[in-house]
């Protein structure tokens, strides 16, 4: 049977990962190897890169890929894009499974949305205690903040020093309310500075920023590649990839 390429490293690409297995489709999931410790999908697993679009490419013919599922998380640009060249290049089936973002949350319209980290550091300037969840990479863009009780939460340890006056806390989610608006207050945070992600994971600092009457800024999401199809939750993936499947299958 046909193989599927599951580009993860979500709770989404988890999830695709066990229901296709559980349907008997040969599925691979491929992980990029940042992060420590990663939960592990049913089927077979792969940990890094491929090399760019070529390498990618070249990994598709060998392995006689059917489809693949970009399933990786919403910020991860390179990699989706390198997946868009590859697949075209290939002639393979390309599917984008990505989880609605928060633009839909009821305090959207009060936060202040940025492109990148420079428009964050703006948009936050009057910050002195500004908690930073914009993901370990992006540490090093606000390290102008040196002098600032910056709380910044990742999920690995960060490969570079971080400045004396912050505060470093190595967590991972899903997060409630209530433990997020006591973080919050004990650190006396004055702005809150996050990735539009999306999910329920980590939404609960949003809401708790919201009854602190704390400033939100959002990073907001890089544009998906174009013309490559997109569905928003992990059943519709597997209907898609199920499609595409049935599509390639000889008839008799």
């Amino acid at each position: 049977m046909s193989t599927v390429l599951v580009l993860g490293g979500t709770g989404e690409a988890r999830r695709l990962a066990a229901g296709l297995h559980a349907d008997g489709v040969p599925v691979v999931s491929s992980l990029a190897g940042r992060v420590s410790r990663p939960a592990l999908p049913d089927g077979e697993v792969r940990v890094g890169g491929f090399g760019g679009p070529e390498g990618l490419a070249r990994y598709l013919r060998q392995r006689g890929v059917a489809v693949v599922v970009d399933a990786t998380h919403p910020f991860a640009a390179r990699i989706s894009a390198n997946a868009a060249v590859a697949c075209a290049a290939t002639v393979v089936p390309l599917v984008r499974l990505q989880r609605p973002g928060w633009r839909e949350h009821p305090d959207a319209d009060r936060w202040t949305w940025v492109a990148d980290a420079a428009a964050a550091r703006e948009a936050a300037a009057g910050a002195r205690r500004p908690f930073l969840t914009t993901g370990r990479q992006s540490l090093p863009d606000f390290l102008a903040w040196s002098d600032r009780a910056v709380l910044a939460r990742v999920v690995d340890p960060p490969e570079i020093a971080l400045p004396p006056a912050w505060t470093l806390l190595l967590a991972r989610g899903p997060y409630e309310r209530d433990a997020e608006q006591a973080l919050m207050a004990a650190h006396r945070v004055d702005h809150l500075l996050t990735k539009d992600s999306g999910g329920a994971l980590t939404a609960a600092k949003l809401d708790a920023a919201g009854a602190l009457g704390v400033p939100v800024v959002v990073l907001e999401r890089p544009a998906p590649p174009p013309g490559v199809p997109l569905v928003t939750t992990v059943a519709e993936a597997r209907r898609a990839v199920r499609r595409e499947i049935d599509r390639d299958r000889p008839r008799l």
